[in-house]
């Protein structure tokens, strides 16, 4: 917010290689180029193909739907979306996610409270597996402490998008002048998330006793729900990530443009969205532990150049942070 610009178009346009480009030296200018390269290449596995593959694997579960009809019927309603301009699509799905992601919460959380008693040996799980240097069962076999942390990062960066720069390319867009208030308000996405919704999922995972199953992605998190609310939970589960990953290829496909627009200007948004659709069919037919591998690996690329900036950045935010609270203490009080 506090580095972003005005396009060609009159919106507002920031992210990190903004706010690299205007808030460091113009020797760095080129770590902003870096980024935006990075950001457009890695929104093809996070933002994309993990979604469409999580989507078509959860749909193969639960009703035997071929993936390559998932990946179809996705790539059709994405490009009547980006390509066709039919904006209800999106708003109609943008609707249903608050209602969705409230529904997953309460029903995470009725099946703790059915089976609290579980919960205890459930965390002791959690920790013995984290921290003992030894292998664990079924869809985490060969699980050791570096295992746990390297994929404890890595689903986490996938869960709250902290660090990796995604984020401030939305938050750049948002209708304020206050860049604290603004970053205020982003700090609640990562809590809400990883601390609250990837806690619950994790919790009924291991109290169900899917994570034994040997089952991966959304199919494991549909089975746990399926198996602690019998004809109910996994129909939440797969509807919910139907929604969340096609609101998802949504937004990532807006971050990945304007990455494509800083490198290039704002004629290459239409080649990059066509590109955008005709991947999302091909993510949903790759192996699962390709998509996954490809994503980590252009999450770290693409998180590099953003942490770099921060660190220089730092002295900035602290000043801007300072003044910003300084100036509400008398109110406050």
């Amino acid at each position: 917010v506090h580095y972003r610009e005005k396009d060609e178009n009159g919106n507002h346009v920031g992210g990190p290689m903004y706010y690299i480009k205007n808030g460091l030296k113009s020797h760095w200018a080129w770590l902003g180029t870096v980024f935006a390269i990075f950001g457009m290449i890695a929104g093809f596995g996070i933002g994309n193909t993990v979604q469409a593959n999580s989507v078509a694997d959860v749909l193969e579960s639960s009703f035997q739907i071929p993936t390559w009809i998932t990946g179809v019927t996705l790539a059709i309603l994405v490009g009547l979306v980006l390509i066709g301009g039919i904006r209800w699509i999106a708003e109609v799905a943008g609707k249903i996610v608050p209602f969705m992601g409230i529904a997953y919460v309460t029903g995470g959380l009725v099946i703790l409270v059915i089976h609290a008693a579980e919960i205890p040996p459930a965390l002791n799980l959690i920790f013995t597996y984290a921290f003992t240097p030894m292998a664990a069962t079924g869809g985490f076999a060969g699980a050791a402490v570096w295992a746990a942390i390297r994929f404890g990062v890595a689903r986490g960066v996938f869960s709250n998008e902290a660090g990796l720069g995604s984020a401030p390319i939305a938050q750049a867009t948002a209708r304020t002048n206050s860049p604290i208030q603004q970053g205020v308000i982003a700090m609640l996405e990562t809590f809400i998330d990883t601390i609250i919704v990837c806690s619950i999922t994790g919790l009924v995972i291991i109290i169900s006793g899917a994570w034994i199953s040997g089952e991966t992605g959304a199919s494991l998190s549909s089975m746990a729900f399926e198996q602690a609310l019998p004809n109910f939970g996994g129909y939440l589960v797969t509807f919910g990530s139907v929604v969340f990953a096609f609101t998802t290829l949504l937004g990532w496909s807006f971050y990945g443009e304007k990455c494509v627009q800083y490198l290039f200007g704002i004629k290459s948004i239409i080649p990059f969205r066509l590109l955008w659709v005709i991947v999302v069919p091909v993510g949903a037919m790759l192996d699962l532990k390709v998509v996954w591998l490809v994503a980590d690996t252009l999450n770290a690329l693409m998180a590099l150049p953003n942490l770099i900036a921060l660190i220089l950045l730092s002295p900035i935010v602290f000043k801007l942070t300072r003044d910003y609270f300084a100036s509400k203490e008398p109110s406050l009080k």
